[in-house]
Protein backbone atom coordinates (compact mmCIF):
# COMPACT_ATOMS: atom_id res chain seq x y z
CA UNK A 1 0.00 0.00 0.00
CA UNK A 2 1.23 3.30 -0.94
CA UNK A 3 1.11 6.55 1.33
CA UNK A 4 -1.54 9.29 0.14
CA UNK A 5 0.24 12.30 1.28
CA UNK A 6 4.52 12.28 1.77
CA UNK A 7 6.18 15.31 3.72
CA UNK A 8 9.63 16.40 3.20
CA UNK A 9 11.95 18.48 4.76
CA UNK A 10 13.25 19.10 8.29
CA UNK A 11 12.48 18.26 11.49
CA UNK A 12 14.05 19.34 14.59
CA UNK A 13 13.94 21.41 17.60
CA UNK A 14 12.65 24.91 18.72
CA UNK A 15 14.45 26.02 21.53
CA UNK A 16 12.27 28.15 23.30
CA UNK A 17 13.17 30.11 26.52
CA UNK A 18 11.38 27.37 28.76
CA UNK A 19 12.57 24.59 26.65
CA UNK A 20 12.94 22.72 23.69
CA UNK A 21 10.10 21.54 21.90
CA UNK A 22 9.60 19.18 18.34
CA UNK A 23 9.21 21.50 15.14
CA UNK A 24 9.94 21.66 11.44
CA UNK A 25 7.13 22.32 9.07
CA UNK A 26 7.21 19.56 7.58
CA UNK A 27 6.22 17.37 10.08
CA UNK A 28 4.10 19.86 12.03
CA UNK A 29 1.68 20.02 8.32
CA UNK A 30 2.68 15.88 8.55
CA UNK A 31 1.36 15.54 12.20
CA UNK A 32 -1.80 18.28 11.77
CA UNK A 33 -2.98 16.12 8.50
CA UNK A 34 -2.42 12.98 10.95
CA UNK A 35 -5.04 14.88 13.36
CA UNK A 36 -7.81 15.21 10.90
CA UNK A 37 -7.96 11.00 9.45
CA UNK A 38 -4.84 10.98 7.07
CA UNK A 39 -1.75 9.28 7.27
CA UNK A 40 1.16 11.37 5.83
CA UNK A 41 4.63 9.64 5.50
CA UNK A 42 8.19 12.21 6.98
CA UNK A 43 10.94 11.89 4.68
CA UNK A 44 13.92 13.60 6.93
CA UNK A 45 17.21 13.12 9.05
CA UNK A 46 18.11 13.02 12.14
CA UNK A 47 21.59 12.63 14.35
CA UNK A 48 22.37 9.65 16.32
CA UNK A 49 21.68 11.32 19.56
CA UNK A 50 19.37 12.28 21.97
CA UNK A 51 17.57 15.11 20.39
CA UNK A 52 16.92 12.76 16.96
CA UNK A 53 16.10 9.76 19.60
CA UNK A 54 13.11 12.23 21.25
CA UNK A 55 12.05 13.54 18.31
CA UNK A 56 11.45 9.80 16.19
CA UNK A 57 9.45 9.17 19.69
CA UNK A 58 7.48 11.97 19.41
CA UNK A 59 6.17 11.25 15.52
CA UNK A 60 5.44 7.36 16.98
CA UNK A 61 3.62 8.98 19.77
CA UNK A 62 1.70 11.10 16.83
CA UNK A 63 0.92 7.68 15.25
CA UNK A 64 3.53 8.93 12.11
CA UNK A 65 5.63 6.61 11.10
CA UNK A 66 9.03 6.72 11.43
CA UNK A 67 10.56 4.53 8.67
CA UNK A 68 11.66 7.49 6.40
CA UNK A 69 13.38 9.16 9.04
CA UNK A 70 17.09 8.62 8.39
CA UNK A 71 20.07 8.69 10.82
CA UNK A 72 23.04 10.77 10.39
CA UNK A 73 26.37 8.89 11.57
CA UNK A 74 27.54 12.70 11.10
CA UNK A 75 25.79 15.59 11.72
CA UNK A 76 23.37 16.38 14.58
CA UNK A 77 19.89 16.72 14.48
CA UNK A 78 18.27 20.55 13.66
CA UNK A 79 18.33 23.15 16.60
CA UNK A 80 16.57 26.27 15.86
CA UNK A 81 17.01 29.16 18.28
CA UNK A 82 13.52 30.58 18.52
CA UNK A 83 13.29 34.19 19.92
CA UNK A 84 9.56 34.72 20.91
CA UNK A 85 9.95 38.47 22.76
CA UNK A 86 7.61 39.63 20.10
CA UNK A 87 4.39 36.93 19.98
CA UNK A 88 3.36 38.23 17.06
CA UNK A 89 6.61 37.52 15.14
CA UNK A 90 8.94 35.18 16.08
CA UNK A 91 12.50 35.16 14.96
CA UNK A 92 14.94 32.24 14.62
CA UNK A 93 18.67 31.19 14.38
CA UNK A 94 19.21 27.95 12.09
CA UNK A 95 22.03 26.29 13.03
CA UNK A 96 24.06 24.11 10.10
CA UNK A 97 25.02 22.44 9.15
CA UNK A 98 22.56 19.54 10.70
CA UNK A 99 21.41 15.86 9.81
CA UNK A 100 18.61 17.49 7.45
CA UNK A 101 20.40 19.12 5.17
CA UNK A 102 22.16 15.38 4.15
CA UNK A 103 18.41 13.97 3.30
CA UNK A 104 19.26 11.45 1.14
CA UNK A 105 18.28 9.38 -2.03
CA UNK A 106 16.31 6.58 -1.78
CA UNK A 107 15.39 4.71 -4.83
CA UNK A 108 13.12 2.42 -3.20
CA UNK A 109 11.26 5.31 -2.27
CA UNK A 110 10.30 6.29 -5.68
CA UNK A 111 7.28 4.34 -6.48
CA UNK A 112 5.47 5.35 -3.25
CA UNK A 113 6.61 9.04 -4.66
CA UNK A 114 5.10 8.13 -8.04
CA UNK A 115 2.17 6.77 -6.71
CA UNK A 116 1.37 9.53 -3.50
CA UNK A 117 -1.41 11.89 -4.05
CA UNK A 118 0.29 14.77 -2.56
CA UNK A 119 3.68 15.95 -1.86
CA UNK A 120 4.79 18.68 0.51
CA UNK A 121 8.25 20.46 0.17
CA UNK A 122 9.57 23.52 1.74
CA UNK A 123 12.10 25.87 0.62
CA UNK A 124 14.49 25.65 4.01
CA UNK A 125 15.38 22.06 3.77
CA UNK A 126 16.65 23.02 0.21
CA UNK A 127 18.87 25.10 1.48
CA UNK A 128 21.91 22.52 1.58
CA UNK A 129 22.99 20.70 -1.98
CA UNK A 130 22.59 16.91 -0.94
CA UNK A 131 19.12 17.41 0.26
CA UNK A 132 18.28 19.89 -2.32
CA UNK A 133 19.05 17.44 -5.16
CA UNK A 134 17.46 14.52 -3.17
CA UNK A 135 14.11 16.87 -3.00
CA UNK A 136 15.00 17.83 -7.05
CA UNK A 137 14.91 13.97 -8.27
CA UNK A 138 11.71 13.19 -5.99
CA UNK A 139 9.76 16.38 -7.42
CA UNK A 140 10.39 14.60 -10.83
CA UNK A 141 8.84 11.75 -9.81
CA UNK A 142 5.82 12.95 -8.31
CA UNK A 143 2.65 12.51 -10.38
CA UNK A 144 0.29 13.33 -7.47
CA UNK A 145 -0.58 17.06 -6.09
CA UNK A 146 2.84 19.04 -5.45
CA UNK A 147 2.57 21.80 -2.93
CA UNK A 148 5.20 24.04 -1.98
CA UNK A 149 5.30 26.03 1.32
CA UNK A 150 7.61 28.73 1.00
CA UNK A 151 9.39 29.42 4.04
CA UNK A 152 12.35 32.26 3.54
CA UNK A 153 14.79 32.28 6.88
CA UNK A 154 17.46 34.42 5.75
CA UNK A 155 20.29 33.76 4.91
CA UNK A 156 19.37 29.94 4.09
CA UNK A 157 17.69 30.53 0.58
CA UNK A 158 18.52 32.30 -2.82
CA UNK A 159 15.99 33.69 -5.42
CA UNK A 160 17.16 31.55 -7.91
CA UNK A 161 16.50 28.21 -5.96
CA UNK A 162 13.19 29.59 -4.68
CA UNK A 163 12.33 29.95 -8.36
CA UNK A 164 13.47 26.37 -9.09
CA UNK A 165 10.86 25.35 -6.30
CA UNK A 166 7.92 27.46 -7.25
CA UNK A 167 7.92 26.65 -10.62
CA UNK A 168 7.95 22.36 -9.59
CA UNK A 169 4.67 23.21 -8.00
CA UNK A 170 0.91 22.56 -8.32
CA UNK A 171 -0.16 24.85 -4.94
CA UNK A 172 1.78 27.64 -3.39
CA UNK A 173 1.73 28.92 0.13
CA UNK A 174 3.76 31.99 1.38
CA UNK A 175 3.13 34.65 3.88
CA UNK A 176 2.49 38.41 3.01
CA UNK A 177 5.81 39.10 3.89
CA UNK A 178 7.54 36.53 1.38
CA UNK A 179 4.93 37.86 -1.17
CA UNK A 180 6.45 41.14 -1.27
CA UNK A 181 10.06 39.64 -1.32
CA UNK A 182 9.26 37.67 -3.79
CA UNK A 183 7.34 40.26 -5.72
CA UNK A 184 10.62 42.57 -5.41
CA UNK A 185 12.78 40.07 -7.31
CA UNK A 186 10.66 40.77 -10.44
CA UNK A 187 10.80 44.39 -9.83
CA UNK A 188 7.25 44.54 -9.15
CA UNK A 189 5.73 46.75 -6.51
CA UNK A 190 1.97 45.98 -6.47
CA UNK A 191 -1.32 45.25 -4.49
CA UNK A 192 -1.67 42.53 -2.38
CA UNK A 193 -4.15 40.70 -5.18
CA UNK A 194 -2.41 41.79 -8.48
CA UNK A 195 0.73 40.60 -6.88
CA UNK A 196 -1.01 37.07 -6.16
CA UNK A 197 -2.72 37.22 -10.15
CA UNK A 198 0.74 38.16 -11.06
CA UNK A 199 2.78 34.91 -9.94
CA UNK A 200 -0.16 32.57 -10.57
CA UNK A 201 -0.11 33.73 -14.25
CA UNK A 202 3.88 33.69 -14.19
CA UNK A 203 4.34 30.48 -12.36
CA UNK A 204 1.13 28.98 -14.07
CA UNK A 205 -0.13 27.76 -10.85
CA UNK A 206 -3.51 25.68 -9.88
CA UNK A 207 -3.92 27.78 -6.30
CA UNK A 208 -1.61 30.37 -4.31
CA UNK A 209 -2.44 30.96 -0.29
CA UNK A 210 -1.28 34.44 1.55
CA UNK A 211 -1.37 34.42 5.26
CA UNK A 212 -1.30 37.67 6.85
CA UNK A 213 -0.96 36.67 10.82
CA UNK A 214 -3.93 38.42 12.54
CA UNK A 215 -5.12 39.62 9.73
CA UNK A 216 -6.20 36.09 8.09
CA UNK A 217 -5.48 35.30 4.58
CA UNK A 218 -6.19 34.94 1.07
CA UNK A 219 -6.48 32.90 -2.06
CA UNK A 220 -6.44 32.91 -5.55
CA UNK A 221 -7.32 30.21 -8.53
CA UNK A 222 -7.30 30.38 -12.20
CA UNK A 223 -11.59 30.67 -10.82
CA UNK A 224 -11.00 33.49 -8.73
CA UNK A 225 -9.97 35.25 -6.01
CA UNK A 226 -11.04 34.91 -2.15
CA UNK A 227 -10.16 36.56 1.23
CA UNK A 228 -10.84 36.18 5.03
CA UNK A 229 -10.33 39.00 7.51
CA UNK A 230 -9.29 35.80 10.29
CA UNK A 231 -9.91 35.31 13.76
CA UNK A 232 -9.09 37.82 16.98
CA UNK A 233 -7.49 35.71 19.69
CA UNK A 234 -5.34 35.93 22.63
CA UNK A 235 -2.11 34.68 21.08
CA UNK A 236 0.73 32.68 23.12
CA UNK A 237 2.93 32.16 20.65
CA UNK A 238 2.35 32.17 16.39
CA UNK A 239 4.92 28.70 16.11
CA UNK A 240 3.35 26.22 13.63
CA UNK A 241 0.46 28.11 13.21
CA UNK A 242 1.13 28.75 9.28
CA UNK A 243 1.67 24.74 9.53
CA UNK A 244 -1.93 24.06 11.02
CA UNK A 245 -3.57 26.77 8.53
CA UNK A 246 -1.57 24.82 5.46
CA UNK A 247 -2.64 21.13 6.61
CA UNK A 248 -6.15 22.43 7.42
CA UNK A 249 -6.50 23.50 3.47
CA UNK A 250 -5.29 20.61 2.04
CA UNK A 251 -7.29 18.50 4.25
CA UNK A 252 -10.75 20.41 3.23
CA UNK A 253 -9.49 20.96 -0.20
CA UNK A 254 -8.80 17.00 -0.62
CA UNK A 255 -12.35 16.52 0.59
CA UNK A 256 -13.38 18.94 -2.12
CA UNK A 257 -14.80 21.71 -0.34
CA UNK A 258 -14.57 24.76 -2.17
CA UNK A 259 -11.57 27.03 -2.00
CA UNK A 260 -13.47 30.06 0.29
CA UNK A 261 -15.09 27.59 2.58
CA UNK A 262 -11.65 25.97 3.09
CA UNK A 263 -10.33 29.46 3.61
CA UNK A 264 -12.13 29.83 6.58
CA UNK A 265 -11.12 26.49 8.39
CA UNK A 266 -8.23 26.81 7.48
CA UNK A 267 -7.93 30.34 9.19
CA UNK A 268 -9.20 28.79 12.08
CA UNK A 269 -7.27 26.30 12.79
CA UNK A 270 -4.36 28.91 12.48
CA UNK A 271 -6.07 30.88 15.12
CA UNK A 272 -6.32 28.20 17.34
CA UNK A 273 -2.30 27.04 16.92
CA UNK A 274 -1.28 30.75 18.42
CA UNK A 275 -3.31 30.44 21.24
CA UNK A 276 -1.44 27.21 22.41
CA UNK A 277 2.39 26.76 23.14
CA UNK A 278 4.12 25.09 20.38
CA UNK A 279 3.53 23.82 16.87
CA UNK A 280 1.43 20.69 17.11
CA UNK A 281 -2.11 21.23 19.55
CA UNK A 282 -4.57 19.43 18.07
CA UNK A 283 -7.46 21.36 16.75
CA UNK A 284 -10.66 20.93 18.30
CA UNK A 285 -13.52 20.55 16.21
CA UNK A 286 -16.00 22.73 18.48
CA UNK A 287 -13.32 25.33 18.85
CA UNK A 288 -13.28 25.90 14.74
CA UNK A 289 -16.95 26.42 14.67
CA UNK A 290 -17.17 28.17 17.62
CA UNK A 291 -14.85 30.79 15.93
CA UNK A 292 -16.59 30.69 12.31
CA UNK A 293 -20.01 31.03 14.03
CA UNK A 294 -18.84 33.88 15.98
CA UNK A 295 -20.00 37.13 15.41
CA UNK A 296 -16.03 38.11 14.78
CA UNK A 297 -16.45 35.87 11.34
CA UNK A 298 -16.96 37.75 8.31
Amino acid sequence: MHPTIICFGETLFDILPDGAMPGGAPMNVAIHLAYNGHAPLVISRVGKDAFGKELTGFLESKGLPTALIQQDQTHQTGVVEANVSNKLHVTYTIVEPVAWDFISYDEQLAESIRKSKVFIYGSLAARHKTTRETLMNYLALAAGLKVFDVNLRPPHYTPEGVMQLLEQADIVKMNHQELIEIMSWFGKNLEEKESMEYLLKRFNKQLLLVTRGENGASLITRDGYAEHPGFQVTVEDTIGSGDAFLAMYLHRYLLGMPPSEALSYACAAGAYVATQRGATPEVPEHFTHALMKSSIYS
